[in-house]
């Protein structure tokens, strides 16, 4: 087995180089040949600096240097299209993924998987940062057609044959996972330990946890059109109601309710029409950036070291 690990690179300058020493101790016991591909993603500090001492150290690791910060997922697409064996492995860069619990993704897939995620056993988060990130793990599931499949992370071990499903992909707006399940269904996880951050502290806070809910169900999915589409269809059966309710009242009364009734009805109806020109407008915006032509992330330089370690 021959295995390519990737690991986008944001400020790690603290800590990918431990990460390294311990990726070598686990590699060598699972695999013939390996590689480890550390994808610098604009780090304002000297991880790539860092990056270029490890690649002249080991030779089984590879640096790719970005122009700019592009996003982590955008960063593991990068890796993952320059990977050269036949399992792929993605992890962060924090030392919350313990390399030691490698094999354990390895083994779950020989129970013929092509997707394994790591599971932490306890999360190192908030109590809103955990549940926010269980309803975005829920709707991208919903998303990738796999609902019963809730456990969806960072670490994960794939086979390196599923990216030619997207290896087309040329959007700015990246979800590795999404595009995992366009080439396989068949998706399992496994239990792992979860360290403490080694140091610094996590990039993603209440804005971009929206922003990724935003991405998952405007970049791949029509649904909230839909949505969109049906509550105009059903206020426009309130609309034809409250007309038909006028009407009536205008005949039998002579009057109808004034200013109060009006208003509201104009607020209703106001809000629906924003809601679904929002909704338009997101779809709009993916279109403008991917039309665009807009790459997912641009290599500035890279290593150019040995491929893997017999």
């Amino acid at each position: 087995m021959n295995i390519s690990v990737v690991i986008p690179v944001y400020n790690g300058a603290k800590t990918i180089e431990v990460l390294v020493q311990r990726l070598g101790q686990v590699l060598p016991t699972v695999a013939e040949a390996f590689e480890v591909i550390l994808v610098n993603d604009g780090s304002p500090d000297h991880s790539w600096e860092i990056i270029i001492a490890l690649s002249k150290q080991y030779p089984w690791v590879r640096g790719v240097n970005l122009m700019r910060n592009c996003g982590q997922h955008n960063a593991l697409l990068c890796g993952i299209q320059a990977a050269c064996y036949e399992i792929t492995i993605t992890m962060d860069d924090d030392l919350q993924h313990p390399p030691e619990e490698i094999p354990k993704l390895l083994t779950k897939m020989q129970g013929n998987f092509d997707v394994v995620y790591g599971v932490p056993r306890r999360r190192q988060h908030t109590w809103w940062r955990t549940l926010f990130a269980a309803l975005t793990k829920r709707a991208v599931a919903w998303v990738m057609g796999i609902p019963s499949m809730q456990d969806i992370g960072s670490y994960r071990a794939f086979r390196t044959e599923i990216r030619r499903a997207f290896e087309h992909f040329r959007g700015s707006d990246v979800l590795i996972d999404v595009l995992l399940s366009w080439g396989t269904n068949r998706f399992a996880s496994v239990t792992v330990e979860e360290d403490s951050r080694m140091a610094g502290k996590s990039n993603y806070n209440f804005a971009k946890l929206v922003r990724v809910s935003l991405l998952v169900l405007t970049s791949y999915t029509t649904v909230p059109l839909r949505f969109a589409s049906i509550m105009g269809f059903l206020f426009t059966i309130f609309g034809a109601l409250v007309f038909l309710y006028v009407i009536i009242t205008y005949l039998l009364a002579g009057s109808i309710p004034g200013f109060p009734f009006l208003a509201s009805t104009i607020t209703v109806f106001s809000g629906v029409q924003l809601f679904a020109l929002g909704i338009i407008g997101e779809y709009l915006a993916r279109v403008f950036n991917r039309t665009g032509g807009r790459p997912p992330y641009t290599i500035d330089t890279f290593t150019d070291k040995g491929l893997s370690a017999e």
